[in-house]
């Protein structure tokens, strides 16, 4: 195989695990948010993710890129630790924001990672264009979103 085919499997599919962690960490914040809008914007953000995945594998069918959702080691440790800030903190919804700002922020930073150190073909590189400007987008709504709290 083709080194530079592997490499951008490999990169991508560590951008696709980032996203499986965020579904699953959405939905864990969703499910533990006290506030109706919030549940519902931690609902949506994991939707969108998911939609994030279908369309990374669908602009790349011939590579070799991850099909179970499972998340990361690292990711798993993360919705632990929002379990228990959710558990412990006074302001249980402030926190998961927080959290939610510190992962799609870490999550610019890897696909930025992406862009900078692999060739990519140009479909693949504009997907992940694109979805760095909505998690962008997002990241300044969840920022408005902790100033009201």
């Amino acid at each position: 195989m083709n080194s530079d085919i592997k490499e951008i499997e490999t990169k991508i599919n560590s951008i696709i695990q980032k996203n499986e962690d965020a579904i699953m960490g959405y939905e864990k914040a969703a499910e533990n948010a006290k506030g109706i809008g919030l549940q519902s914007y931690f609902s949506n953000k994991a939707l969108e993710r998911k939609n994030f995945l279908i369309s990374l594998k669908s602009a790349a069918p011939a590579l070799n890129l991850r099909e179970d959702i499972d998340g990361s080691v690292t990711g798993a440790l993360h919705r632990t630790w929002m379990d228990i800030k959710a558990a412990f903190s006074s302001d249980d919804d402030e926190a998961m924001l927080e959290e939610a700002i510190r992962g799609d922020k870490a999550a610019i930073e890897e696909y930025n990672e992406v862009l900078s150190d692999v060739h990519l073909p140009v479909a693949i590189a504009t997907l992940i264009r694109q979805q760095i400007t909505w998690i962008k987008e997002d990241l300044e709504k969840i920022k408005s979103l902790e100033d009201v709290m």
